[in-house]
C-alpha cells in the first residue's frame, strides 16, 4: 500500500520511494574496478555544507617543526628561480620513520596458510619550505617544482630491484592521517602491487581487451563532451569529480594524452600539469575553505605486470567530508550525499 508518500509491502518493508517510483538514492558503477557507489540524493547537501569551519585547519608551532630545523641527509633540493640558490624551495629527505627501508628482496616465506615477506623498500619525505601554504595557496612554479621532486625521485627509485610499485601521496589535515602540520608529501617504493592498484590496472586490461580501447580515454572524451562533471581543463589535462565518486568532490586529474607512466611525463606538460592540479588544488581550498585531504597517484607498476600499455595514470584527491560508518565499513560501498555533477559544477565557480 502506499502511506505517506512511501511504497509499503504486504511483509511491512519500506521500499525508499518518493510515491512516483523514483529512488532518493542511486548506485553508480566504477567501470574500471567495477566496485560500486552510492549517490544518496534522498540525503542530499548544498555544497555550502560541506565547507570547514574556520579556525579548524591543523597546525602546530613553527618553532618545534621538524622539517624547520637544519637537514643534513637531503637526496635532493630545488630552489626557485627568483632567489638564492642557498634558499630551498623542495627538499626530499629520508623518512626518519620509514614503513619500508633495506633488506633482501623478494624473500617470500609460508606461515601455515599464510605468506610474509620483509618489508623492504624506500619511504621519502618531500617537503615544501612554506610552513603554512598548502598547494591550493601556492603557484604554478611552487607547484611545478613539487611535481619535479616526484617524477625525479620515481626516475631514481624505479630501476631497484626490489621495487615493484611506487605510491606518491599527500595528507593534509587530521582527518586524513597527517601527523605534522607542515605541507609534505611521501614516497613509498614497495616490493608488492598494492590490492587498489592491481584492481585499477586488471580493470583497464579487462575493458581494452573487449573493446580495444582505454577505457581512460573513452572516459576523458566521454566527460569533456558532457561538460557536467568537468572542473577545468587546459590543453594538455584535465579535471573532472568523477561518474561514480567515492566521497563528496572527489576530483581526479588526467592527461588529456594516454600515457600509461607518470614518469615518462615531458617537462613541458610537467608544467601545464602542475597548473591543472594548483588551479584543482586551489578550487578545493577556497571553495571548501582548506578541508583535510589525501591525494595520491595511480600509475602503472614498474615491473612484473606485462601488457601494461592500455593503463592511463592519473592523480586522485580525496576530500575528507565523511566518515566511514557500518554500511561502507561492513559492505566496502561508499555512500555520497552530493551528487558529482553538483560538486563539478559548486568547483567550476570558485575562481581562483
Amino acid at each position: 500500500m502506499i502511506s505517506g508518500g512511501y511504497i509499503v509491502s504486504r511483509m511491512g518493508n519500506t521500499r525508499i520511494s518518493n510515491g512516483e517510483g523514483k529512488s532518493r538514492s542511486e548506485l553508480r558503477q566504477n567501470v574500471v574496478s567495477g566496485d560500486w557507489v552510492v549517490i544518496a540524493t534522498g540525503r542530499a547537501k548544498r555544497p555550502h555544507d560541506f565547507l570547514t569551519k574556520r579556525g579548524t585547519r591543523f597546525s602546530q608551532e613553527k618553532r618545534t617543526c621538524p622539517f624547520e630545523k637544519s637537514i643534513s641527509n637531503r637526496i635532493l633540493i630545488f630552489s626557485k628561480s627568483r632567489i638564492k640558490k642557498r634558499d630551498w624551495w623542495v627538499q626530499v629527505v629520508p623518512n626518519k620513520f620509514p614503513a619500508f627501508g633495506r633488506g633482501v628482496c623478494a624473500v617470500f616465506s609460508h606461515r601455515g596458510p599464510y605468506q610474509e615477506t620483509g618489508g623492504v623498500g624506500f619511504h621519502e619525505v618531500i617537503i615544501t619550505r612554506d610552513h603554512l601554504r598548502s598547494i591550493g595557496e601556492m603557484n604554478d612554479e611552487e607547484v611545478e617544482l613539487i611535481v619535479r621532486a616526484y617524477q625525479e625521485r620515481y626516475i631514481a627509485l624505479k630501476d631497484d630491484p626490489c621495487v615493484e610499485y611506487i605510491s606518491i601521496f599527500h595528507n593534509h589535515g587530521r582527518l586524513a592521517g597527517a601527523s605534522i602540520s607542515h605541507p609534505h608529501s611521501q614516497i613509498i617504493a614497495i616490493p608488492v602491487i598494492s590490492p587498489d592498484i592491481r584492481r585499477s590496472v586488471e580493470g583497464s586490461r579487462r575493458y581494452f581487451h573487449e573493446h580495444k580501447k582505454c577505457v581512460h580515454c573513452v572516459m576523458i572524451r566521454y566527460e569533456r563532451a558532457a561538460k557536467k562533471r568537468i572542473i577545468y581543463e587546459n590543453d594538455r589535462f584535465v579535471v573532472f569529480a568523477p561518474y561514480a565518486s567515492k566521497s563528496a568532490f572527489e576530483t581526479r586529474i588526467f592527461p588529456k594524452f594516454h600515457s600509461a607512466r607518470f614518469e615518462d611525463m615531458a617537462e613541458r606538460d610537467r608544467r601545464l600539469f602542475a597548473h591543472a592540479f594548483r588551479i584543482a588544488m586551489g578550487k578545493i581550498f577556497r571553495g571548501l575553505r582548506d578541508p583535510d585531504y589525501n591525494f595520491f597517484l595511480h600509475t602503472a607498476p614498474v615491473r612484473s605486470l606485462t601488457d601494461i600499455d592500455h593503463y592511463h595514470w592519473h592523480f586522485e584527491i580525496l576530500p575528507k567530508t565523511a566518515i566511514w560508518a557500518g554500511f561502507e565499513i561492513g559492505t566496502g560501498i561508499e555512500i555520497s550525499v552530493i551528487s558529482p555533477e553538483a560538486a563539478a559544477k559548486f568547483l567550476r565557480g570558485i575562481k581562483v
